[in-house]
């Protein structure tokens, strides 16, 4: 506690020297699982009338041109993300990999405060990965911890190596470990940061001294600080901007929208809030200085009225489910009400169904998604609805049923339709797959009347996934989908057991610590907490396997219903 303390003084003076302002908030050091957190203080109702609470100058971000305009890594850096060797996320990685392990880093007060060990799977031991076996995070893990060692050993500690040397350090030793924690420190407290345009672009081609230092420093310039797989900062993917591609001496680096540049990057003190479904604050971009008093910077706002003294103060990481949560933050809660379940059909075996090249052409032809994910809310307006949303006036997971529509008569809407939780996208795609040899030839006459035997035009997408469902409408996709469900949840059950043995589990902890996930000393084994977090992850992916399922199921009879009441 007392080394910790130490670390969080320097941090703070750190912070204020370089202009930061905690106005109505105290960073705290709360234990070794938690790490540091954001707190009101004793000066909450008096400072923060007009709701900010700290204030971060954005020349303090670190962003992919910071790194592009460093002394040391600039040069380069930007030899290789001009010829498009590297993207932004690995600068920031390599430059995080270089300041943790540089012997005189200015960065030093702000890298000692991060954590060193994190909850995402990555770091599991092997005992604690196996607890993920059967879900879509074990295989991610695997390829993903593949993948950073193979561009660690192929392009990373040659360059680490290579810019230490330049830096004058040729005896600080670093290793694989090194880049792992800075590829969870990117991925963990990373903001997809909206900044005015002209905060980034003057003096852009510049190449400036960006170290920062405990003394204070008036020259920072604007223009040095600033510059979102299967599985989904605080809300660095949140945020899909399109816009124009703005390049940097030939390579693209951000998109820009109207006068806003999106760029990722690291705010020190804002990113030490964590994440609470109820967020007591939010973060903001004051671009001219009008809301704090400091132009370009970001700031925590209220977004309530009043704070109890020493309260922690939490922000939203966007609406995340449990996998995304693990994957990339190492932490689930419990009945998620924002989880969800991906369903995928393995793009390996279209090569193995029968009449695979012309199914081939036709799921090409109408754009087909091979996989699709299911929120929990989409249950909400099924056949079996659990529950219903808070409120609905919000609620934006509502299924997307394209109109279907009959060239022949014969095929009429289902009286379902309405019911059906399970996107139209992927429907489509399993129609197309499941399709008998009669019912593709159906469609190939359908598409030939449409277009005339000489070709004259292409369908279009839309009329090549009408003429799919004219011929086989529902009973075939919801069969395969059935199917595919039924063999997820063997996946899952061979390797873990059934949702009853993970709520066995999970109150057997719960009775035993009191406080679940948290490991503590004491005469009985606790399980780790990232056994816990696994344990609820599966589990929730196993309920809603089971409520997609029993849609699936229903919607099925019902489709075989309606197919046999219409051949009579």
């Amino acid at each position: 506690m007392e080394e910790a303390s130490a670390r969080l003084e320097r941090f703070l003076q750190w912070l204020q020297v370089n202009g930061a302002e905690l106005r109505a908030c105290n960073i705290k050091y709360c234990d070794s699982n938690k790490g540091s957190a954001v707190y009101s203080s004793n000066h909450a109702s008096a400072s923060a009338s007009d709701g900010v609470l700290l204030v971060v100058p954005l020349n303090l971000a670190i962003t992919p041109m910071r790194v592009l305009q460093d002394p040391l890594l600039g040069s380069e850096c930007r030899a290789m993300f001009t010829e498009g060797e590297v993207d932004d996320r690995f600068l920031m990685n390599l430059f995080l990999t270089v300041e943790r392990v540089r012997k005189n880093s200015s960065w030093k007060p702000f890298l000692d405060m991060l954590p060193t060990t994190f909850g995402n799977p990555l770091w599991f031991t092997d005992d604690e990965l196996l607890e993920l076996r059967g879900t879509t995070l074990y295989r991610a893990t695997e390829l993903q911890k593949k993948s950073l060692l193979s561009l660690y050993n192929g392009k990373v500690k040659d360059l680490v190596k290579k810019l230490l040397i330049l830096d004058g350090d040729s005896e600080s030793e670093f290793s694989f470990d090194d880049f792992l924690w800075a590829n969870s420190i990117f991925w963990t407290r990373a903001l997809n940061i909206p900044l005015p345009h002209s905060f980034v672009f003057p003096g852009i081609n510049e190449v400036q001294d960006n170290s920062l230092s405990m003394e204070k420093s008036s020259e920072a310039s604007a223009g040095n600080g600033c510059s979102k797989d299967m599985i989904n900062g605080k809300d660095v993917h949140k945020n899909e901007v399109k816009g124009n591609d703005i390049e940097v001496n030939g390579a693209e680096l951000m998109s820009v929208q109207k006068d806003t540049v999106w760029v990722e990057g690291l705010v020190p003190g804002i990113d030490f809030c964590n994440h609470d479904l109820k967020a007591s604050a939010t973060w903001e971009v004051d671009g001219t200085g009008s809301v704090t008093g400091v132009p370009c910077s970001m700031y925590l706002l209220s977004v309530q009225s009043s704070f109890p003294i020493e309260k922690e103060i939490c922000i939203s990481y966007g609406n995340k489910g449990n996998e995304e949560l693990l994957y990339l933050y190492g932490f689930v809660i419990d009945n998620n009400p924002d989880d969800y379940l991906m369903v995928h059909y393995p793009v390996e075996a279209i090569e193995s169904i029968p009449f695979s090249d012309s199914k081939s052409q036709l799921l090409e032809a109408q754009k087909a998604e091979m996989r699709c994910l299911l929120p929990k809310s989409l249950l909400y307006h099924g056949f079996f609805p659990a529950g219903s949303p808070k409120d609905k006036g919000k609620d934006t997971c509502k299924v997307d049923q394209t109109c279907n529509y009959s060239w022949s008569g014969q095929r009429k809407t289902p009286s379902y339709v309405n019911k059906l939780v399970f996107p139209e996208d992927f429907l489509t795609t399993l129609r197309t797959i499941a399709m008998r040899e009669d019912e593709l030839f159906k469609v190939s006459s359908l598409l030939e009347e449409l277009v005339g035997t000489g070709g004259e035009r292409q369908p279009s997408d839309a009329e090549v996934r009408a003429a799919v469902w004219e011929a086989c409408g529902d009973s075939g996709a919801l069969q395969l989908l059935v199917d595919l469900l039924h063999v997820k949840m063997t996946d899952l059950e061979e390797y873990s057991g059934t949702e009853d043995c993970d709520t066995a589990l999970l109150e057997r902890e719960a009775h035993v610590t009191g406080s679940p996930g948290d490991t503590v000393n004491g005469p009985c084994k606790k399980m780790s907490r990232n056994k816990w977090c696994s344990i609820v992850y599966r589990r929730g992916q196993k309920q809603l396997i089971r409520s997609f399922l029993k849609e699936a199921e229903h919607a099925l009879q019902l489709s075989l219903s309606e197919d046999s009441a219409n051949q009579s």
